[in-house]
């Protein structure tokens, strides 16, 4: 039944962190760094790696132990951001299988682009350090939208941009707001379980669940 919902797929999207790169790396390292800046003991890629699609502000919480009340959150968040704006293709890297999984969509003539909710600034120099990924026929960002994913909206504008319909589309990502996303666009989701979101249970039965990229192949491409 879920093989037949995607016979007529003819464009993939996917989501970025957590689904096509493992930035986890470089969160880390930045994240380090300013703790280090302001004597705090560094912290394991175990403590943050579920929290990197929740975004900066979530970082500095884990981290220091304190929210957007505490009059140092903002000056904190900004030091993280030019960290990680140094540090951001040092020791990000593709996650294994999805060479093989975007090969398998290029033999089956099928279109992929990716819509994130990581800011252009970040987004677009990571992208361009993969050779793997310059096919991608469209990036949409925050920075294109009203309102970022868990809304449709940006899965939707890459749709009427790129000319598919979105029924001929499915999006991939590993993080409940991306879930949402696709499920508000109507197409099938494939929920990313190697991702670092922590996700609901299945909801509704447009949702396909992989552990692994090339599993994708399974259900689209060859």
């Amino acid at each position: 039944m879920q093989e037949n919902l995607l016979n007529k797929t003819e464009l993939v999207l996917f989501d970025l962190d957590g689904t096509l790169i493992d930035t986890a790396p470089d969160f880390l390292l930045s994240l380090n760094n300013v703790l280090l800046d302001n004597e705090k003991h560094n912290l394991e890629l175990a403590d943050i790696r579920h929290h990197i699609s929740d975004g900066s502000g979530k970082l500095i919480k884990v981290g220091f132990g304190i929210n957007e009340s505490d009059s140092k959150f903002e000056t904190l968040r900004s030091d993280l951001l030019k960290q990680y704006k140094k540090n951001l293709i040092k020791s990000s890297c593709l996650f294994d299988g999805v060479k093989e999984m975007l090969n398998s969509l290029a033999d089956s003539n099928i279109s992929f682009g990716i819509v994130t909710n990581k800011p252009y600034e970040y987004a677009k120099p990571l992208i361009d350090s993969f050779n793997e990924l310059s096919s991608s026929l469209i990036l949409i960002c925050p920075d294109h939208l009203k309102s970022a994913k868990p809304s449709p909206e940006g899965i939707l504008l890459a749709c009427s941009e790129i000319g598919i319909d979105p029924m001929k589309t499915c999006y991939v990502g590993d993080h409940n707001v991306d879930i949402a996303a696709g499920n508000a666009a109507g197409m099938i989701v494939i929920s990313c379980e190697y991702g670092y979101g922590k996700k609901k249970k299945k909801i509704g039965k447009k949702e396909i669940r992989i552990d692994h990229p090339i599993e994708l192949a399974k259900y689209i491409g060859k």
